[in-house]
Formats: C-alpha cells, structure tokens, sequence
C-alpha cells in the first residue's frame, strides 16, 4: 500500500482586521484537517495588493495556489465575503486553483447569513478552478467560544468528501 503524505493545508483569511476571531477560528478548522499548517491573514499583507511593491503579496499567492487544502475564510460583510479576499482571489486567473481542494469558512454573526459560503463563495472558488466537495462551514458568533463541537458535526459529512477529493487531486498530479 502507497502512503498518502498528509495534506499541506492553507489557511487564507480574509479578515480585515488582523489577528482576528476569523484566523483563529480558520487556524482551528485548517489544525483539524491536517498537520501542517500554513496560515495567510491578509490583513497583514493586504495593503500590497495595489501598491508596486508585492514582496509579501507574491508569495501568499503562491503558498495559496500550491495547497493541497485551503480553508478559505471570510466574516460576513454586507450579506457577502470581505473585498480584501475578493481583491487577493482576483489575482488568480480561471484556473489559478486548479489542483486545490478548497473548504469555504464563513464567520457569521446571524445564522440568516449561513448560506453565505453557498452562495457567494464557493461560486467563486469553483471558477479559479478549486474543488469544493463539502458544503461550505458556517461558524455563528456564539460558536466561536467553543468551535469543535460545530466542526465535528461539520466534520462528520465532510470527511469522506475531502479524503476522496484529496485522493482525486493527487491521479496524475505532481504535488
């Protein structure tokens, strides 16, 4: 039997306040579905995406492109994701995640908002070319003092999607 190496896992966040509850939470989530971990708060880098200078910028973009796993996380904003992660995943080109198998993260502070992974972002994923095979994870604020118990039950679903999704990347890829 061949031994699947774990999954590199990225966690991009698109909070724009850094540090956030999101990075944490996405940081949570990414420990939860492999070892190594690598987290993007772009935050912290955002301001290089329309300046000249991208020498943070470059490499998020392609630590992002190359994952095995990304966890791409966003709070909620006006019904949607945040324009800082929309302004980073417009870098990439139609299929600049071909190869990624994405899991959309939304943080909400009303459950009426839980379709937002759904219906905005992983639209979005699938056009750059990402594999989403689970459904998108919504943590409420109130999850976000105790977060295991929603990600088990999110994890319950989503394990054999993600298991063979990783195995399907990896037919006749070099990663």
């Amino acid at each position: 039997m061949v031994h699947q190496p774990e999954p590199s896992v990225v966690a991009l966040v698109g909070n724009p306040r850094p540090g956030s509850r999101t990075l944490t939470a996405a940081q949570r989530v990414a420990g939860r579905l492999g070892v190594e971990v690598t987290s993007i708060d772009l935050a912290t880098i955002g301001h290089q995406l329309f300046t000249a200078d991208r020498t943070l910028l470059n490499p998020a973009v392609a630590t992002v492109a190359q994952a095995r796993l990304l966890v791409v996380a966003t709070p909620v904003y006006k019904a949607s994701y945040t324009g800082l992660l929309k302004s980073f995943l417009d870098l990439y080109g139609p299929d600049g995640l071909a190869g990624v198998v994405a899991v959309p993260l939304v943080i909400s502070g009303n459950p009426a908002h839980a379709l937002v992974g759904e219906v905005h972002l992983r639209p979005l994923l699938v056009e750059l070319g990402a594999t989403v095979p689970t459904r998108s994870l919504t943590l409420t604020e109130a999850d976000l003092t105790d977060v295991d118990p929603t990600i088990d039950r999110w994890l319950e679903r989503a394990s054999t999607p993600l298991r063979h999704a990783l195995s399907d990347t990896l037919v006749g890829a070099d990663r």
